[in-house]
């Protein structure tokens, strides 16, 4: 889809955790910001209108929404991209954890990079965090904007602005 608005520096990641508090999340989001819808877990079915709801909430409220999956499933729910691993046209964003996966995201022809996990994060945790240092590193090493995720707070996303994040990504910072 063409791009009505600047590239959001601030996102959403649904998550089923968010439960009641989704809809309030979305709308606490500035004007410009941005969704990545994923409940993997729901059917298909209640996915799909769980999708048309926020669909119509990022309308009314400028929100760029991306859809977890192909980008033929993007398209065909009328988002504004897909987010995931695999190539396809349209806007798209991948999730991204170290220099390899920078390297594949950027040769599949990703738009825009979620580098995590940045810090400690209850959505991964097993992970080991990459820390400011190391996620500047790799920042840095990619023309592609990154974007912050992972254990990430308004007050941590000031300082890693100044490391080479684009912007910053939550779940449980939204809830």
């Amino acid at each position: 889809m063409a791009r009505r608005q600047p590239l959001p520096r601030l996102w959403l990641f649904t998550d089923e955790r968010l439960g009641e508090q989704l809809h309030a999340a979305v709308e606490r989001l500035p004007r410009g910001g941005g969704i990545v819808f994923r409940h993997y877990s729901l059917a298909l079915p209640e996915r799909r209108l769980l999708f048309d709801a926020l669909h119509r909430v990022a309308l009314r409220r400028g929100l760029m929404l991306l859809l977890a999956g192909t980008a033929a499933q993007a398209r065909a729910w009328g988002a504004d991209g897909s987010h995931g691993r695999g190539r396809g046209t349209g806007f798209r964003s991948a999730p991204v954890h170290d220099l390899a996966e920078i390297r594949a995201a950027e040769r599949a022809g990703a738009n825009l990079l979620f580098l995590s996990p940045v810090f400690a994060t209850r959505t991964h945790p097993e992970a080991v965090p990459l820390g400011p240092r190391r996620f500047s590193r790799l920042a840095h090493r990619t023309h592609l904007p990154v974007i912050a995720l992972g254990g990430m707070s308004a007050e941590r996303a000031q300082k890693m602005r100044a490391l080479g994040a684009y912007g910053w990504a939550g779940i449980d910072a939204f809830a």
